[in-house]
């Protein structure tokens, strides 16, 4: 069976991709599942997918722990534990990363023992984050390594996955992912089906008794609020909203009122300021602002802020 699993971030296309491979798996004769998994429905959030292939019915369930392939579309999310990009990971699972960086460069960082694939990161972006074709590139270069499905039933799957959008969008997303199939020619079939360990060779972790606690001590110790101030949540951002001083009315009740996470405070002059450590990027308060004073800028072209 092969396990594949795919990381990105929300607005990426993870879940359509997922979907794609998992359709151009089916139009090969396989047994498919797919699915994805949500943390916070956040644009800029991590998300993964997960797709499990058998030539017979699979009676697994759940989210894939071992995988054989684990692609990452967003080469910062690696450094994001919460991600759990390297859960599972072993000498047997293939990485293919969507990065500038050179593999080498990779198994420095992460420290790991598999096979390292890179699939070239588009260029000239200003918000590479969210480009709307990553999903599909990175799903063409899953289709390649794993050497079982052909470039007609990728296609196939794609038209099929994206059936109401408009032709043209249509043709460049098979355009990226025929691109990306060809750009790991060289890995074709890198990916092998893992081996399900038999219930016999099931060993028992090595579990740490500990004593009961009474209930006073057990329960949970939260008595205040503000303690998720702790979870830098910013770091999901692609793009942040910055106000524009000259043009903003000092209406904050509307933008500060409005943000789902109360990042946005208020100055005594009435002037709002933005929480970029816990600010998620979703733009509403882009939205909802009257005199649109607030523009969204990519967050690697964001100035750095001045040191308090």
């Amino acid at each position: 069976m092969y396990r594949i699993r795919f990381h990105g971030r929300g607005g990426q296309g993870i879940k359509t991709a997922s979907r794609v491979l998992g359709t151009a798996f089916f139009l090969q004769d396989f047994e498919v599942q797919d699915a994805p998994r949500y943390g916070a429905e956040r644009r800029g959030a991590p998300i993964f997918a997960f797709v499990r292939a058998a030539r017979t019915p699979i009676d697994e369930r759940g989210v894939i722990r071992r995988p054989d392939l684990v692609i990452v579309a967003d080469d910062s999310l690696p450094g994001v534990p919460a991600a759990g990009v390297l859960e599972g990971l072993d000498a047997h699972t293939v990485l293919l990363i969507n990065t500038h960086e050179t593999p080498e460069t990779w198994r420095q960082r992460l420290n790991l023992a598999g096979p390292i694939v890179v699939l070239p990161a588009a260029g000239g972006a200003a918000d590479r984050a969210a480009l709307p074709y990553v999903g599909s590139a990175c799903a063409g270069a899953a289709a390649r390594l794993v050497g079982v499905i052909e470039r007609e039933r990728l296609t196939a799957a794609i038209r099929t996955e994206l059936a109401a959008l408009p032709e043209k969008v249509i043709d460049e997303n098979v355009g990226r992912a025929l691109a990306a199939f060809k750009a790991v020619a060289e890995h074709e079939g890198r990916v092998q089906e893992g081996v399900q360990t038999p219930a016999r060779d099931y060993a028992r972790p090595q579990w740490i008794d500990l004593d009961l606690d009474t209930a006073w001590r057990s329960a949970p110790a939260i008595h205040a609020a503000l303690t998720s101030v702790q979870v830098k949540t910013g770091l999901w951002r692609t793009r942040r909203p910055v106000i524009d001083d000259a043009r903003c009315n000092r209406c904050w009740w509307v933008c500060s009122t409005l943000c789902p996470d109360g990042a946005i405070r208020v100055a005594k002059d009435g002037r709002p300021e933005i929480d970029y450590d816990h600010c998620k990027g979703c733009l509403v308060c882009m939205a909802v602002c009257p005199p649109h004073a607030i523009e969204a800028v990519p967050e690697h072209a964001a100035q750095p802020e001045a040191p308090t």
